[in-house]
């Protein structure tokens, strides 16, 4: 199972928090993990 874009979206927010506590980022750091990435693709050089 992933994580959906708006829970990803919400860990990404936590992460950037200076008031966010170690747990805390650890927890928002794994569901980072397990979202899907849609990004722009990386250019083949």
């Amino acid at each position: 199972m992933t994580t959906s874009k708006k829970d990803a979206s919400k860990a990404g927010k936590l992460l950037g928090s200076a008031k966010t506590s170690k747990t805390v980022k650890s927890v928002a750091a794994s569901d980072l993990a397990q979202a899907k990435h849609k990004g722009k693709p990386k250019k083949k050089k």
